[in-house]
């Protein structure tokens, strides 16, 4: 049997009131953080924070909706097909507008085995 795992989005456990899709974990993915975020129009509790502690560095991308990301105190506008990097020592925050937002984001550590984010396991 292939070593294969395929599963739709509502098959996925979530955290946060289902706003932290928990794709590494229901994927059993092991070498990389990979989780989708779900936030409705208007948001601004997407927490402020780096990862100057830890040395993950970020790809965020916009699926589906609007959003902004605000590194560094700027902003930037993220649509679908826009990929942002955001190294770890940069404060980073998402937010929306009028539109909800649906992102993929994907982290790891360079030069180091990936270690599992408490963030990234259901909290049963």
């Amino acid at each position: 049997m292939a070593d294969l795992t395929i599963k739709r989005e509502d098959e996925f456990e979530a955290s946060f009131g289902g706003s932290f899709v928990l794709v590494r974990h229901g994927l059993d993915v092991k070498s990389f953080g990979i989780q989708l975020i779900k936030l409705p129009p208007n948001a601004d509790q997407y927490p402020e924070h780096d990862h100057a502690a830890d040395g993950q560095e970020e790809v965020y991308t916009l699926l589906e909706g609007a959003a902004t990301l605000t590194v560094g105190g700027e902003e930037h506008a993220l649509e679908p097909g826009v990929f942002a990097r955001v190294g770890p020592s940069e404060t980073r925050q998402i937010t929306t507008t009028d539109s909800a937002a649906k992102l993929l984001v994907i982290g790891g550590v360079p030069g180091v085995a990936y270690e599992v984010s408490p963030y990234s396991v259901p909290t049963s």
